[in-house]
C-alpha cells in the first residue's frame, strides 16, 4: 500500500510542469514557488496547529531552504525552460542519486536488485530520450540535476526529523518556512525586474487560478502530506523508486494539455521503466511477507 500512496504523490507531482506551462506561462518561477507553497504551509497549519521547539527552529529552516525554496525555485525553472516529458524524465534519475548518496555518505551498500533496476532505469530513460537528437535548454539542465540533489539531502533531512518531530509539524513548517524565504526573494526581484510581475498579477484569469490551486492542493499539500508521511515508513531509496510515476504523469499531461506526443517504441519504453521501478520495492515485500509468513508457521509449530 505505501508504494501505491508514494506513486500517487510522484504524480501529482508529475503534473507540475505541464499544468505550469499550460495555466501559468510566464510567471516568475520565485512567485510560483511562494504562492505554491506558503498558502499550502498555512493550510495545513491551520487543519492541525503545531509549533516547533526551540531548537528544531533551525533544522527545520534549512530543511525549507533545501527541499523547498531551493527546490521549487529549481523546479518552477525547469517547468519553463524544459518540455513537460522532459522535466518529468529526469526525475527517474533520482533513485540512483539516491543509492549514490547513501553509499557514498553513510556507507550503506544498495542491494543487488537496486543497483540493477537503477541501471537500467538510466539505460531506458536514455533510449526514450537520447540527448544527441533533442536540444535542450542548458539553465533548464542545470536546474534539473540540482534539483535532483535537492530531494535526495531533503528526503534525508526530512527523514531524520521524522525520528523526533511530529511528521505534521515536519510537513506544515518546512512549507511555511520555504514559502516565506521565497517570498522575500520573490519581492527583492520584484523591486529590481517589475514588469514580469506586474504583468502575471495584473492579467490574473481564471485558468490563472485553477493551475495555482491545483499546484497548491493536490501537488503540495496532499502530495507532500503523502511524502512526509511515507518517509517515516519507508526508506528514502524505496519511496525515490516509486517515483516513476512521476515522468509518466508528465508524459501523459503533456500530450493532453500541450500537445506532445510520442510513438509505439517510446510508449514501450515508458511500460519498461514502470515495470523496472516496480522491481525493487515489489521484490523487497515479497521477501518481507514470506519472512514474516515463515515466522508465523514456526510460531504455531511451537505452540502445537
Amino acid at each position: 500500500m505505501n508504494i501505491i500512496l508514494a506513486m500517487a504523490a510522484a504524480f501529482f507531482w508529475g503534473t507540475t510542469y505541464a499544468v505550469t506551462q499550460y495555466s501559468l506561462e510566464g510567471w516568475p518561477p520565485l512567485l510560483l514557488g511562494a504562492i505554491r507553497a506558503l498558502p499550502a504551509g498555512l493550510l495545513l497549519l491551520l487543519i492541525k496547529p503545531s509549533l516547533p521547539k526551540g531548537k528544531d527552529w533551525v533544522v527545520l529552516l534549512r530543511l525549507g531552504a533545501i527541499n523547498i525554496a531551493l527546490f521549487f525555485g529549481l523546479l518552477f525553472i525547469m517547468a519553463q525552460t524544459l518540455p513537460s516529458a522532459i522535466s518529468a524524465m529526469g526525475m527517474v534519475y533520482v533513485p540512483v542519486f539516491a543509492m549514490c548518496f547513501h553509499w557514498l555518505v553513510n556507507k550503506k551498500k544498495p542491494a543487488k536488485l537496486q543497483l540493477m533496476s537503477g541501471a537500467l532505469l538510466v539505460i531506458l530513460a536514455w533510449q526514450l530520450f537520447d540527448p544527441q537528437k533533442l536540444q535542450l535548454n542548458s539553465v533548464g539542465l542545470v536546474a534539473m540535476l540540482t534539483a535532483i540533489g535537492c530531494i535526495v539531502i531533503g528526503s534525508n533531512l526530512t527523514q531524520s526529523l521524522s525520528n523526533r518531530i511530529h511528521w505534521w509539524t515536519v510537513l506544515s513548517w518546512q512549507l511555511i518556512l520555504g514559502g516565506s524565504l521565497l517570498a522575500i526573494l520573490a519581492a527583492l526581484q520584484a523591486t529590481i525586474y517589475p514588469a514580469q510581475y506586474i504583468n502575471a498579477i495584473s492579467n490574473i484569469s481564471s485558468l490563472n487560478i485553477l493551475g495555482l490551486s491545483w499546484l497548491i492542493l493536490l501537488n503540495t499539500a496532499l502530495a507532500y502530506g503523502l511524502y512526509v508521511w511515507l518517509l517515516s515508513r519507508m526508506t528514502v531509496v524505496e519511496f525515490t523508486f516509486a517515483g516513476v510515476s512521476n515522468p509518466i504523469a508528465g508524459i501523459l499531461m503533456g500530450l493532453l494539455l500541450m500537445g506532445e506526443s510520442f510513438n509505439l517504441h517510446q510508449y514501450s519504453l515508458m511500460a519498461a521503466i514502470i515495470l523496472t521501478s516496480l522491481l525493487s520495492p515489489l521484490f523487497a515485500n515479497y521477501r518481507q511477507r514470506k519472512t514474516l509468513n515463515s515466522a508465523q508457521v514456526s510460531t504455531l509449530s511451537t505452540v502445537k
